[in-house]
C-alpha cells in the first residue's frame, strides 16, 4: 500500500471508531418491537439526552444496552477496509458516511428483528443523493445510473420474495435493499449480483447453523438485514478494489 492509502485507512478507522461510539444510544432507543414507540428513557427511568451518544446515563451507576465495544470496533474495521479497497476516490466519502448507519441497522435487526423506517428510507435517499454528487467529481469509478437501476432491481427482487413469503422476507429488507442495491449498482451489475448472492449465502449458512445446533427450525424467523448488509459490504469491497 502507498502512504496515501495508509493515511486514508488510518483516518477511516479513527472516523469509524469515533462514530461507532455514538451508536450505542440510538441502538438502544430503536431496539423495540413493532408498533412500539422508540425508547425515551434509560432502564432506570431517566430521560435520554438526544439520539447520538454512548449508552450511559448520569443518573445510573453503569452503562445500559449492549454493543458498547462491538459497535465502534466493527464500524472502525469496516471503514478501514473500505478505505483500503477504494483508495482516494470520491465515493469513499459516501461509503464512510453510510457505514455507521448500516452497522446501526444491523445491530437493531439482530436484537429485535426490525429495520426501522426512520433509518431505511432516509438512508436510501441519502445514498443516491451522495452518489449523485460523487458522480460529478473527477476520478470517481462508478455510475449513478447503475446505482439507481441497482436500487430498483435489488429492491424489486426482494419485493417479489416478500410477496411470495412475507415470513421469510420482511418488508424492511425490501426497503433496505434500495440502499444496498444503490451502492452495489454503482460498480455495475456484476458487483450487484455478487453482493446479493453473498447476502443470501451468509443468511442461509447462518440459518443452517442454527438448525444444526437445534436453536431454530425451518419456521423460525431470522433477521436478514445483517446478512443483506454483509453481502453488500463484501460486494462493495470487490467492486472498489477492482475498479
Amino acid at each position: 500500500m502507498t502512504t496515501e492509502v495508509w493515511l486514508l485507512g488510518t483516518v477511516a478507522v479513527v472516523w469509524g471508531a469515533a462514530v461507532g461510539l455514538l451508536l450505542a444510544r440510538p441502538a438502544y432507543r430503536l431496539a423495540v418491537g413493532p408498533q412500539q414507540p422508540w425508547r425515551a428513557d434509560c432502564p432506570g427511568g431517566h430521560p435520554l439526552p438526544g439520539w447520538l451518544g454512548p449508552a450511559r446515563c448520569r443518573g445510573c451507576p453503569g452503562p445500559y444496552g449492549r454493543g458498547r465495544v462491538a459497535l465502534p470496533a466493527v464500524t472502525a474495521l469496516l471503514c478501514g477496509a473500505l478505505a483500503a479497497a477504494t483508495g482516494p476516490r470520491p465515493e469513499l466519502l459516501v461509503w464512510l458516511l453510510l457505514t455507521p448507519a448500516g452497522v446501526l441497522l444491523a445491530a437493531v435487526d439482530l436484537r429485535v428483528r426490525r429495520l426501522p423506517d426512520v433509518l431505511t428510507l432516509p438512508l436510501a435517499v441519502t445514498a443516491l443523493a451522495l452518489l449523485g454528487v460523487a458522480a460529478l467529481l473527477p476520478e470517481h469509478a462508478g455510475r449513478w445510473t447503475g446505482a439507481s437501476l441497482g436500487a430498483l432491481a435489488l429492491s424489486g427482487g426482494h419485493l417479489v420474495l416478500h410477496l411470495i413469503s412475507p415470513a421469510g422476507m420482511g418488508f424492511g429488507d425490501v426497503k433496505l435493499a434500495l440502499t444496498t442495491g444503490a451502492v452495489l449498482g454503482w460498480y455495475g451489475w456484476g458487483v450487484l449480483l455478487l453482493g446479493a448472492f453473498a447476502g443470501f449465502l451468509l443468511g442461509g449458512l447462518y440459518g443452517l447453523a442454527l438448525v444444526v445446533l437445534r436453536r431454530a427450525d425451518r419456521r423460525t424467523e431470522m433477521p436478514f438485514g445483517p446478512f443483506l448488509l454483509a453481502g453488500a459490504f463484501l460486494g462493495l469491497l470487490a467492486g472498489a478494489y477492482a475498479a
